[in-house]
C-alpha cells in the first residue's frame, strides 16, 4: 500500500510554524542559560515544537500512530550514534586515567609553537580523518588531544575546535572509507570515485583556503604571552607516568578503522585496551578515581570502572592545567545529556517529517529552481534546512537526493553535480546545529559548546559557499553525455 504524501494537506505556513517557534525558543533559551541551553532547556524546546507540529497533523486528520512511528523510526536511525557516543565517553575517561592523553599533551606541547598549533592540528586531523574515513572517530581520539594541546598552550577552545572539526570534516568528505562519501554519489546516481575525484574541485580550494585562515589567526600568538611549557611538561610528567608506550593503544584504534572495522568495534577495543594500560602504567592514578589508599584487584577494577563511566578529574598542582580541567572526563555519564537532546531532536523530525512538514518546504523550495544556479542553490538550501530540522546528516543527504535527482537529469546535469552538492551541503553542516547529532556529538566530545566553535569552523561554514560559487559562474558543472 502507497503512503499517502501528507505534504498534500498541510499549508507552506504550517509547515513553518513549528520551525519559527522552535528557533524563538531556542534563541530565547541561549539568552537565559548561555551555553548550558543544552542542559534540559533546548531538549524541552525541541518537545514542545514537536507537540505544535503534531496537533498541526491532527487538524489534518494524521493519525497519533503514524506520527509516533515516524519518531520511532527516526530513534531507531540514530541507534548506533547513541552507542557510540556512550563508548566515546567511556574511551575519553580510560585514556585520560590510563595517561593516553596526557602524553599526547607532552609530546604535543614539546613540538607544537603556538604560532602554528592551528595549522597544524588543521593538518593532522586531515590525514587521520582521510586514513580513518570517519569525522567521528578523528574528533574522540586526536582531536580530544589537540584540544589539551591547544589549551594548555593558551589559545581559545572555540578556534581549536574549528581546526579540528575542519581537518576532520575534510576527511569525512574525501575520503572513500567515510560512509557519508559512499551514500552522497548512491542517492545521486554516480560512483564512489567519479564522485570523489568532482568533489576534489571545491574541496580543495575550501581546505587551502581555511589552512591560510588558520596560518593568520596563529600569528596573533606566540611563545612570549603564553605560560613557559616547561612548567606544564613538569606537572604532567609529576602526574602521570609518560612512556611512548602508551601510543600503541590509539595507533591499534586507528588501524583497525583504516582496516574496515566498525566504529563501535574499534572504540571498544581502545576502551579495554587504555583500561588494561592505566592498571599496568598509572597505578597511583587509578588509586585516586577509585578513592584507595591501597593497590589490589578491587582497586583497580573500581579505577578503571568509574573512568568509563563517571565523571573523573585528575589535578595535577598546576593552576592552569587544572584551571582549564585539561585532566577531566565525563566518561559514559557525561554523555546522557547529549542522547536526551538527540533523542528529542527525532521527536521533533520525525514529526515534522510525518505532517509532510519538510516536504512540502523543501518542494517549495523547488519551485524557484529554473535556472541551473537555482537548482544547486534550492540543494544546498534543501540540505541545511534538513541539517536544521531532521537533525541528522543522513537524511541531509538521503531526502535531498531523492528529492533533486531528476531534477538536475532534467537539467542535463551529470549525477556527480548532486552528489558534491549534497556533500558540500549536508555533511559538513551538521555541526552547525546544536541539537543535530553531529553538533551534539562533537559539542560533547570535544567539550566546546556549538556557539563556540560555530565561527571557527570554516571549512564547515565555507564549503557550502563554494559550491554556490562555482555554480554561479559556471566552473566545473559537468554535463550529461548525449548517446
Amino acid at each position: 500500500m502507497t503512503k499517502q504524501d501528507n505534504s498534500l494537506k498541510i499549508t507552506f505556513f504550517q509547515s513553518l510554524l513549528p520551525i519559527l517557534i522552535l528557533v524563538l525558543l531556542l534563541a530565547y533559551n541561549v539568552y537565559i542559560y548561555g551555553d548550558n541551553a543544552t542542559g534540559g532547556a533546548n531538549q524541552f524546546a525541541l518537545i514542545f515544537a514537536g507537540v505544535i507540529a503534531a496537533i498541526i497533523g491532527f487538524s489534518k486528520k494524521i493519525k497519533y500512530e503514524d506520527m509516533l512511528e515516524a519518531v520511532v523510526d527516526n530513534v531507531k536511525s540514530t541507534g548506533s550514534a547513541i552507542f557510540i557516543l556512550l563508548m566515546v565517553g567511556a574511551l575519553a575517561g580510560t585514556w585520560l586515567a590510563s595517561g593516553i592523553i596526557p602524553t599526547m599533551i607532552l609530546y604535543g606541547l614539546k613540538i607544537l609553537n603556538p604560532t602554528y598549533f592551528l595549522a597544524a592540528a588543521l593538518i593532522i586531523t586531515c590525514i587521520i580523518s582521510l586514513a580513518t574515513g570517519s569525522s567521528w572517530t578523528t574528533t574522540a581520539t586526536i582531536g580530544i588531544a589537540l584540544m589539551g594541546i591547544g589549551k594548555a598552550l593558551g589559545l581559545p577552545a572555540g578556534m581549536i575546535a574549528g581546526a579540528v572539526l575542519s581537518g576532520a570534516y575534510f576527511g569525512d568528505k574525501m575520503s572513500p572509507l567515510s560512509d557519508t562519501t559512499n551514500l552522497a554519489p548512491a542517492m545521486a546516481g554516480t560512483d564512489v570515485f567519479t564522485h570523489v575525484k568532482y568533489m576534489a574541485y571545491t574541496t580543495i580550494p575550501t581546505i587551502l583556503i581555511t589552512l591560510i585562515i588558520f596560518i593568520v589567526l596563529g600569528f596573533q600568538f606566540n611563545g612570549n604571552e603564553i605560560q613557559d611549557t616547561s612548567t606544564l611538561v613538569n606537572s604532567i610528567e609529576n602526574t602521570f607516568h609518560v612512556t611512548p608506550l602508551l601510543f600503541i593503544v590509539p595507533l591499534v584504534v586507528i588501524v583497525m578503522i583504516i582496516k574496515k572495522a566498525k566504529p563501535l568495534t574499534a572504540l571498544f577495543v581502545g576502551t579495554i585496551l587504555a583500561g588494561i594500560f592505566a592498571v599496568i602504567f598509572q597505578p597511583e592514578v587509578v588509586m585516586k578515581i577509585a578513592e584507595s589508599k591501597v593497590f589490589n584487584f578491587n582497586t583497580a577494577y573500581k579505577g578503571v570502572m568509574n573512568a568509563m563511566t563517571k565523571s573523573i578529574f585528575i589535578p595535577s598542582g598546576n593552576e592552569l592545567l587544572d584551571k582549564n580541567e585539561l585532566f577531566s572526563a565525563g566518561g559514559m555519564g557525561g554523555m546522557l545529556s547529549t542522547i536526551w537532546l538527540i533523542l528529542c531532536a527525532m521527536f521533533f523530525g520525525g514529526i515534522m517529517q510525518e505532517i509532510g512538514a519538510l516536504q512540502k518546504i523543501s518542494n517549495t523550495l523547488l519551485t524557484y529552481a529554473k535556472s541551473t544556479f537555482g537548482l544547486f542553490a534550492s540543494t544546498t538550501v534543501t540540505c541545511i534546512f534538513f541539517n536544521g530540522t531532521a537533525s541528522d546528516q543522513y537524511l541531509a543527504i538521503v531526502v535531498p537526493g531523492k528529492m533533486y535527482q531528476k531534477a538536475f537529469k532534467d537539467k542535463g546535469l551529470a549525477p556527480e553535480n548532486l552528489s558534491r552538492t549534497l556533500e558540500d551541503s549536508g555533511t559538513v553542516t551538521s555541526i552547525l546545529f546544536p541539537w543535530n547529532t553531529g553538533g551534539a556529538y562533537q559539542s560533547r566530545t570535544l567539550g566546546v559548546a556549538t556557539g563556540e566553535y560555530v565561527w571557527f569552523a570554516f571549512f564547515n561554514l565555507l564549503s557550502p559557499i563554494m559550491t554556490l560559487i562555482f555554480a554561479y559562474f559556471s566552473i566545473k558543472i559537468r554535463k550529461l553525455k548525449v548517446k
